[in-house]
């Protein structure tokens, strides 16, 4: 009897311990350890949330009609408490103008980011899973488009298009954008497709499309949220660039572009210093963010470099 107790006590305590699991980590999971193992990639993580939720509350309750409406008595007023960041030439708030430019710069990089990584992804997935002469044919139009002047095209565009708006400018920058992943993915793509789990779910008839993104796609996946992650600091920047020289955003719809342009006037420049430094210190403060975190990102994805 006491034996059997023994064995009905042992039993019950080797069910109670859990058994360690065989599985490896998420990628997710490995992320966030490297978020948390790098100081300055969990504080650059909280901050752009912090900024990203107070840009975005900021600009609902924003009235967009008074950010473009004109008022001569108010013209470059320093910042105050009515007027926080204070006015500009027009006399617009400048809070609420940096609330909506920071919202529409913030939209314009996340849009771009994402339809260049949709397009990117089914390109290179068809051209390095099919390979041969689909493969040749595509190559040959991304070498053709890869030749071109990216920025020049885009500069005469948007010169050419007499009305533009947010909708519009992402669709020309997503034009040119998803050249680069789809050849990354491309080689990617090639490199899977030669593994044994390829050739047997070919083998049992499984369909193309099936393989390439429900079993190739998700062994990638890591490389393509690492090139979206550091893409987005890119967009974001290459946005401000364009509308600081003129060819991105009109002047009446506010960006991070439009709002770092008032420090092109050499008066605003010396002493009107609330016009143009505000948007300038959140424009580098989150693309250095979305640069840190990205590099944990990257580390994650890469087994020699990661935490153990």
């Amino acid at each position: 009897m006491e034996k059997n107790k023994e064995k009905t006590a042992h039993s019950t305590k080797a069910k109670a311990i859990p058994k360690a699991s065989s599985q490896p980590p998420s990628f997710a999971r490995l992320v966030w350890k490297e978020i948390l193992h790098d100081k300055f990639a969990l504080v650059s993580f909280i901050l752009f949330l912090a900024i990203m939720f107070t840009v975005f509350i900021g600009s609902t309750y924003a009235d967009a009609g008074e950010a473009v409406k004109v008022n001569l008595r108010l013209m470059n007023l320093p910042p105050s408490k009515e007027f926080p960041l204070g006015t500009d030439a027009s006399g617009r708030d400048m809070l609420t103008q940096l609330f909506l430019g920071a919202r529409n710069s913030i939209l314009i990089a996340f849009g771009v980011t994402i339809l260049c990584g949709i397009i990117g992804i089914f390109v290179g997935l068809v051209s390095g899973f099919y390979g041969g002469r689909i493969d040749n044919i595509i190559m040959r139009i991304l070498d053709f488009l890869a030749m071109l002047p990216t920025l020049m095209l885009i500069i005469v565009i948007v010169s050419l298009v007499p009305k533009y708006n947010v909708f519009t400018f992402i669709m020309v920058m997503t034009a040119f954008g998803w050249i680069g992943k789809a050849r990354l993915i491309r080689a990617k793509t090639l490199q899977q497709s030669s593994l044994d789990y390829v050739q047997a779910s070919k083998t049992l008839g499984t369909k193309n499309i099936v393989i390439m993104f429900r079993e190739v796609l998700p062994n990638i996946a890591s490389l393509i949220i690492v090139n979206l992650t550091l893409n987005l600091a890119a967009n974001m920047g290459l946005e401000t660039g364009l509308t600081f020289l003129g060819f991105g955003l009109p002047f009446n719809t506010p960006s991070l572009g439009t709002l770092i342009r008032y420090a092109s006037i050499p008066e605003n420049m010396q002493k009107r210093y609330w016009q143009w430094l505000p948007a300038s210190l959140l424009i580098v403060v989150m693309m250095l963010c979305i640069n840190f975190v990205g590099q944990a990102v990257k580390r994650a994805a890469d087994a020699k470099q990661r935490v153990v």
